[in-house]
């Protein structure tokens, strides 16, 4: 039975949710990040201020009485790691880090956060667990996730390491001041300026945060029956950026403009996830489409951010 959650990257979007939601079901939950939680005073209260690529403070700092760990942390702003490939070499060694810290203490519970960015640019409409290619790869950060995912492989056939791994797509919600598109065009949009869109025709896949924080909780609590596998963690549709800025736009009566410029290097252009493994093994029901989801992001921003 898991009593006691060890989650790395507290402090941020998916962390600061998650441990609010295990703390409201009376988990022991012990957080990790390098920065102090911004956003909730109980999560920083459980919340260990170290750096995981400090292997010395991994392995004297952390409690090892743990049942199982939650690896959120990680560079996560794709064009960001592009630009500096070195943030992507830090999320290898920090997942690198923990694992050794799970296996040198018996620790044989391990979630892993990946991303959708690991099917890269396949030109498929929808995308299911097994349609991963090394040769997809689009960029550092893609390549820091496909490792990752390889190293638990890797432990569960030495180390006997039972893991669970989440392609996350496109989480968005509370708790988020990043320059991730939503957060991004709230803020541009109250100021009326311009709203950039990277590629007129890309269409991600939207999962709404205690979307994503339900199918955690479910893998946690059905660790057995669905451990040692991959799955999607998204909603299961499409939703194009134009339209996201359009309706951010109409939110705010902003004056922005729309400026479509070419796509970036390194980033993926269309994404839908095939959910039903999840739906299958985790009970895994997305409740909140895009629409509702961004409104209850703007009614959050709107109370919680100036």
């Amino acid at each position: 039975m898991v009593q006691k959650i060890l989650v790395t990257g507290s402090s941020g979007t998916i962390g600061t949710r998650l441990c609010e939601k295990l703390l409201e079901k009376n988990y022991q939950v012990v957080g990790l990040d390098y920065r102090p939680n911004q956003w909730k005073q109980e999560v920083q209260k459980i919340t260990l201020n170290i750096d995981l690529r400090n292997k010395k403070d991994v392995f004297n700092q952390i409690p090892k009485d743990i049942d199982l760990i939650v690896h959120l942390a990680a560079n996560a702003r794709v064009y960001n790691l592009t630009l500096d490939p070195t943030l992507a070499k830090d999320n290898f060694e920090t997942v690198f880090n923990i694992l050794e810290f799970s296996r040198q203490n018996n620790i044989n519970k391990f979630i892993f956060a990946s991303s959708r960015e690991v099917y890269g640019n396949a030109e498929k409409s929808t995308y299911c667990e097994e349609d991963t290619h090394i040769k997809n790869c689009e960029s550092p950060y893609s390549a820091s996730k496909i490792s990752g995912e390889a190293l638990l492989y890797a432990y569960r056939e030495c180390y006997d390491l039972d893991f669970i791994l989440f392609r996350f797509s496109n989480v968005y919600g509370m708790y988020d001041d990043s320059d991730r598109v939503i957060p991004l065009f709230i803020r541009l949009a109250k100021q009326n300026k311009d709203l950039t869109i990277f590629g007129k025709e890309k269409s991600l896949d939207f999962t709404y945060i205690d979307d994503t924080i339900d199918g955690i909780i479910s893998s946690i609590e059905n660790f057995q029956n669905a451990k040692n596998n991959a799955f999607n963690l998204a909603f299961g549709q499409g939703f194009s950026i134009l339209e996201l800025g359009e309706w951010i736009k109409k939110a705010f009566q902003s004056k922005s403009k729309i400026i479509i410029g070419e796509s970036r290097i390194g980033e993926v252009t269309k994404y839908i996830a095939d959910i039903s493994k999840a739906k299958s093994l985790l009970n895994y029901s997305p409740k909140v489409n895009i629409l509702e989801g961004l409104q209850k992001s703007l009614d959050w921003y709107q109370n919680n951010l100036s």
